[in-house]
């Protein structure tokens, strides 16, 4: 009698094993499809910014500040309409996915000024300590045990509270308020990264076509936050030309 029980508890215990190897796996392949998709953003973004440096012939249309004001509003709206999280369930996977290499491809017009403010060493040196940082920032928040969803309220009022700033010092000129503003935006924008990457792990269902939708959906949060640091960095750590 013993033996047989003894049996069944390993039988059970195997198969629990082998249930959550599974899912371990399957969580796995989930967050690398959403890490592949932000690489793929920021190469295509690199790669479109770079293209208007090296062009003579597109600088002074995607380098005139009219055109720029115009294509971050436009950005703002497609972000709003575009990427909504709700109406992302009712689209084909194809859909959600061309929408974002869209929104990665036109940010990249407005990211070609860093080639010609900033040395091509300082961008590679801080695209490099941007892409450290974010990796080790996702990586503690994909394993630890502490959950993050109590901050996601309190990293969104300091976003709030950095664009309300930035608009304050576009009037005051001040450059003690942007070191500060780029202090408290390099903070924020680390813990969003934290944030964004442990709910990408939570919304993780199993179900292939709902997981690869929210895999893009989670790609973009990422992409938008690594894009966001790599900038303030910049701003920091970057040597002007």
């Amino acid at each position: 009698m013993f033996n047989q029980d003894q049996k069944t508890v390993q039988t059970q215990g195997s198969a629990y094993a082998d249930s959550t190897v599974v899912v371990d796996a399957g969580l796995r392949a989930h967050m690398i499809r959403i890490y592949n998709l932000v690489a793929a953003g920021l190469a295509l973004s690199g790669a479109v910014a770079f293209s208007i440096f090296m062009i003579p012939a597109l600088q002074p249309i995607f380098m005139n500040p009219v055109v720029s004001m115009i294509t971050g509003i436009g950005l703002l709206v497609f972000l709003w309409f575009g990427m909504n999280p709700n109406k992302m369930q009712q689209q084909s996977v194809a859909s959600i996915q061309t929408r974002y290499f869209v929104f990665c491809g036109i940010l990249g017009t407005t990211l070609a000024y860093i080639f010609f403010v900033y040395s091509g060493a300082s961008v590679a040196r801080v695209f490099f300590i941007t892409s450290a940082m974010f990796a080790g920032t996702g990586l503690w928040a994909y394993t630890t045990k502490r959950s993050l969803a109590s901050f996601g309220s309190f990293l969104m009022m300091g976003l709030i509270g950095i664009i309300i700033a930035m608009l304050v010092n576009f009037f005051l000129k001040s450059t003690a308020l942007q070191f500060m503003i780029s202090i408290i935006s390099v903070l924020v924008f680390t813990g969003l990264i934290a944030f964004e990457t442990q709910n990408a792990k939570r919304l993780y269902s199993g179900n292939p076509e709902s997981d690869n939708k929210m895999a893009v959906f989670s790609a973009f949060g990422l992409y938008i936050n690594f894009i966001n640091l790599f900038q303030t960095l910049l701003s920091l750590l970057g040597n002007r030309n």
